[in-house]
């Protein structure tokens, strides 16, 4: 089965389309500057057509449309449909519910879902969800001490994101390992960031809450912090809800303590230049880091691998460090020359260290590939359910 793999943006979108399950990649290319000034796309539906005139027609990868069999989508948030099904109405009205606590990932999405719909009627349109890996996390792990109400009637709970990179990274530390008996923490460092906890493959913990405002700090947005702070906040400020979040959701993170972009490379080079709050968001990163990787160490009852992914796992040696600074009693020795010549994947820890420490690049599309094709399949049998829990509740659906 040939699938189409987006990977949407706000205002862009990678593609890849890979033949399963060989695995193989037929085409890929981005689209860029969608609705904006000097854009090629004045929209997404424009910018889905740009993508499958480059993918179909004489000498090209796919000789026609007809050759797609399904649409694959790394979807952020469902609330409690996070199972990979099937993208229908019932699906794009649940992402719309969510969409409060997913203000820039959950629109853009929903509008490319809709706009493929239109451009290629009759294929399968597949949400892999970045929630799924979590579904099972221990009902302990996944309530807030909120009135349970929240959780039944509205589905207030910790969901858990980045499943396709931390499932990605767990598939391959355990293949690179020789094993499935693994007790793994998975460190996604990115402009986006999270960490979480494997066991035997399955997620046991995340940093992520109920949106991914929440966890590490991110980017631009705010990571973990006192509701009570929030709410004395919006009476100073005189903030409604809506302002909030957006101050919270794009004016935080480390963008809003160091006064740069947001960027390691950019708050190393001020911090570099005696920039103190450069410095500060560097090291409350580092720290917010270690403490999750700590307190995920003691729920999986010790560590055999910890594993770094996305453009700051894989990038910055610093950040690396930070983390695994001082932690020899854990049996967690980095190796500083392996930590500093790196490039791509490989093992940063010293052959005595009884973790392994590896850099693992995110493969993400393959997992949404892999996905996508079984519902896909799923969907042309007439005996079996696509879009529930009892459908895809089997092991291949939960174990990365």
């Amino acid at each position: 089965m040939k699938c189409l793999i987006p990977n949407i943006g706000s205002t862009s979108f990678k593609y890849r389309v890979l033949d399963m399950p060989e695995e193989k990649v037929l085409a890929q290319g981005r689209v860029e500057r969608i609705g904006q000034p000097g854009g090629e796309c004045a929209d997404y539906p424009a910018a889905i057509r740009k993508c499958l005139a480059e993918i179909a027609g004489p000498g090209k990868p796919l000789a026609s449309l007809s050759e797609i069999g399904a649409v694959g989508f790394k979807a952020v948030h469902a609330g409690p449909l996070n199972d990979s099904q099937i993208v229908d109405d019932r699906f794009l009205a649940a992402m719309e519910e969510f969409t409060f606590l997913t203000p820039a990932h959950n629109p853009p999405y929903i509008a490319a879902m809709r706009a493929f719909r239109q451009e290629l009627p009759g294929v399968p349109l597949v949400a892999v969800l970045e929630t799924s890996p979590y579904r099972h996390m221990d009902e302990a792990a996944t309530t807030y001490a909120v009135p349970y109400e929240w959780r039944r009637d509205f589905g207030i709970r910790r969901y858990g994101f980045h499943g396709a990179s931390h499932r990605s990274a767990s598939e391959r530390t355990r293949a690179l390992l020789g094993g499935s008996d693994i007790r793994h923490i998975s460190c996604h460092l990115g402009g986006s960031s999270s960490v979480a906890a494997f066991r035997n493959g399955v997620a046991v913990e995340t940093s992520f809450g109920a949106s991914p405002q929440s966890g590490l700090p991110q980017n631009n947005r705010v990571g973990d912090i006192d509701a009570f702070a929030v709410l004395h906040m919006m009476k100073k400020l005189g903030l409604d809800a809506d302002e909030m979040a957006e101050l919270l959701g794009s004016k935080s993170g480390l963008a809003g303590v160091s006064g740069t972009s947001g960027d390691v490379r950019d708050m190393a080079e001020a911090a570099a230049a005696g920039n103190h709050t450069a410095q500060l968001a560097l090291d409350l990163f580092v720290r917010s880091i270690r403490h999750y990787v700590g307190a995920f160490m003691l729920e999986l009852g010790g560590l055999d691998a910890i594993t770094f992914s996305g453009g700051i796992g894989e990038n910055s040696i610093e950040i690396r460090a930070g983390v695994l600074k001082d932690l020899a009693a854990f049996g967690i020795e980095l190796d500083e020359n392996r930590n500093k010549t790196i490039k791509g994947e490989g093992p940063i820890s010293t052959d005595k260290s009884a973790v392994k420490i590896l850099v693992v690049p995110a493969n993400e599309e393959i997992i949404v590939a892999r996905e996508t094709a079984e519902v896909a399949s799923r969907a042309q049998s007439p005996t079996l359910s696509v879009n529930s829990t009892e459908g895809m509740g089997h092991p291949r659906a939960v174990v990365s």
